[in-house]
């Protein structure tokens, strides 16, 4: 692409590089120039402009951002039309979005005219969200340069993730030391961050905190009331493998994938599985309607993504969130309130 100053003469037909205003004239930044709007500047006194020009092998702004965003685009996205140089993607539905980091960085290192940005790697998106954007940075690109900047990002190399299990079953154990009101809260705050997915608790049984008692309840909630994820709030957060909801989990059948995870508050959170079925025990942040590591696992595994142990211990960058200052210990240490473990 040619780019600079130009005689108002010769510059129809070419793009203009800047707005220009002059003598009641205006002529918009992009805009091809026409020959009657030429003569109008030539006129008003205007000698040259600064202007872009398409060589052989050029790809305008729009056709090339368009082109990077369909190619990005996977299931349950789409891609609106470009304008300025730009094209963004939107989510179809709600779900997670998916991407490869790799990927995105390698499109955006191909060539500085080229840039694609994107929302955090999993993060939950309603229908309509945009989750990325293509931006072209001059008027036009080598044709070559997007096709690289193409087989760099590989085709679909964003998605969402739709979510699709619903049936979520709660088992909360109990302790003198807990109150029934902070279950019932729980509870509710828990169905808040399910109303996104479209879940909801079809099964909630409260028993005493014993692995015995974690494990019948456990296949209650999966053989009995059909769920298809199971949370465990623990009246004392678990403290190891060999404690109370591990325990209960494998007496039941299951497998404990993995304990704790480098993103506070969130750390005490385990991740396992029941007959193909996910079982979360919850971290006592959980009780908190605040972010935390909770929400990043619950998501995931309501969209139907395998959560591996390589999967949290890769969290631990960008995992220090906001504080819930109702632990009864925070970071910061001082006065506690409230009954949530982190």
């Amino acid at each position: 692409m040619r780019f600079g100053p130009v005689p108002i003469a010769e510059a129809a037909g070419l793009i203009s590089a800047h707005t220009v205003r002059r003598d009641g004239v205006t002529l918009r930044k992009g805009a091809v120039i026409p020959p009657d709007l030429a003569a109008d500047l030539a006129r008003s006194g205007l000698s040259e402009i600064v202007t872009a020009a398409l060589e052989p092998g050029d790809i305008g702004e729009d056709a090339a951002a368009a082109r990077l965003a369909s190619h990005l685009a996977g299931p349950n996205l789409r891609v609106e039309a470009p304008f300025t140089g730009r094209s963004n993607l939107f989510a179809e539905m709600a779900g997670v979005l998916t991407l490869d980091p790799a990927r995105i960085d390698a499109a955006n290192a191909v060539d500085e005219a080229v840039t694609v940005a994107t929302l955090p790697r999993f993060k939950p998106v309603v229908a309509g969200e945009m989750v990325a954007t293509v931006k072209i940075i001059p008027y036009a690109v080598p044709g070559a340069v997007l096709d690289r900047a193409c087989a760099a990002a590989g085709g679909g190399a964003l998605a969402v993730a739709p979510y699709r299990r619903r049936r979520v079953g709660v088992i909360s154990t109990r302790l003198p030391s807990l109150k029934e009101a902070t279950i019932d809260k729980t509870l509710r705050v828990l169905a808040e961050r399910l109303t996104p997915a479209g879940a909801n608790i079809v099964a909630e049984t409260r028993v005493p905190h014993a692995a015995e008692s974690v494990a019948d309840a456990l296949a209650g909630a999966i053989d009995g009331a059909g769920a298809d994820l199971v949370v465990v709030f623990g009246a004392s957060a678990i403290a190891d493998r060999r404690d109370v909801i591990p325990a209960g989990i494998e007496a039941a059948g299951g497998r404990v994938a993995h304990l704790g995870m480098p993103v506070d508050p969130g750390n005490l959170l385990l991740v396992g599985n029941r007959g193909g079925v996910p079982v979360i025990g919850a971290p006592g942040c959980a009780r908190s309607p605040k972010e935390n590591g909770f929400d990043w696992i619950l998501h995931r595994l309501l969209a139907d993504l395998t959560v591996t142990r390589a999967d949290i211990v890769a969290l631990g960058v960008g995992g220090l969130l906001m504080e819930i200052v109702s632990r009864p210990q925070p970071r910061a240490g001082g006065e506690t309130v409230g009954d949530a473990d982190a």
